[in-house]
């Protein structure tokens, strides 16, 4: 199977300046591409580590330090959904999905789990290449704006409580389980209420890429908010459909 798309043109890239390497790790059982995009991002001016699976890839992060991880869905033994689960929940690291399968739902229930971007393959390196440094950028930028212990991390609606700081979302003290995805769907709304935010606005928003027009994820995931927020999730009064624009969070000011 061709996993790469237009790769002729695309090896050999000159080394960035001399600075401090950022460190990826490549968790894919396929060794011809683990060993592909190890040499092309070298190149680029990362330092590479690459593993074949879950056990390699936990013996590989106690004795090495990872800026993101670049992680295949289909692996032996432990799946890469529930690796990235993992990692997100325990180390909190950037990253980025591959998956030989382009079925929609793996690319939602991927983002949904924390990741920070999808790629099908096969795929361009120069690709995967602009969304790892755009999926840096934003990880950097989220750390050196962390909010003080004095910002606002609390956002109160009708009865409900959402906490940023704990990833908490609780109605009269009563918590209400969210996923990783509606968790940051409804953070963005909170902070911008009683705005039209488009998709790819909200896309941008919480994951920080633009919006395939064949993506759905906002749809599903704004669906799954109304059921858990709304009285009536089929009539919502919080989040509501502004036809041909986008979403609107209505609270009272």
């Amino acid at each position: 199977m061709n996993l790469f798309q237009n790769c002729n043109d695309t090896w050999g890239v000159d080394l960035m300046g001399d600075t401090v390497k950022q460190k990826l790790l490549i968790v894919d059982d396929e060794k011809k591409l683990r060993d592909l995009l190890t040499s092309y991002l070298i190149k680029e001016g990362f330092d590479v580590g690459a593993v074949a699976d879950g056990v390699e890839m936990d013996a590989y992060l106690q004795s090495n330090t990872v800026d993101l991880v670049v992680l295949d869905l289909m692996l032996p033994g432990e799946d890469g959904l529930s690796i990235g689960r993992r990692l997100h929940q325990q180390n909190k690291l950037p990253i980025i999905i591959l998956s030989a399968r382009s079925d929609e739902i793996d690319r939602i229930v991927g983002l949904e789990i924390g990741a920070d971007d999808y790629l099908s393959k096969p795929f361009s390196p120069r690709e995967l290449l602009a969304r790892i440094r755009s999926v840096l950028r934003r990880h950097t930028k989220n750390i050196n704006t962390a909010p003080s212990d004095d910002d606002k991390h609390i956002y109160r609606f009708e009865d409900f409580c959402l906490d940023t700081n704990k990833h908490e979302l609780s109605k009269n003290n009563e918590t209400i389980a969210l996923t990783v995805g509606e968790f940051n769907m409804l953070s963005v709304f909170l902070k911008n209420t009683n705005q039209v935010l488009s998709r790819d606005k909200l896309l941008e928003m919480s994951k920080g890429y633009d919006r395939d027009p064949l993506d759905r994820s906002i749809d599903i995931c704004i669906g799954r908010l109304r059921k858990k927020i709304e009285p009536d999730p089929s009539n919502p009064i919080y989040l509501k459909t502004i036809w041909g624009a986008g979403y609107l969070f209505s609270v009272e000011n």
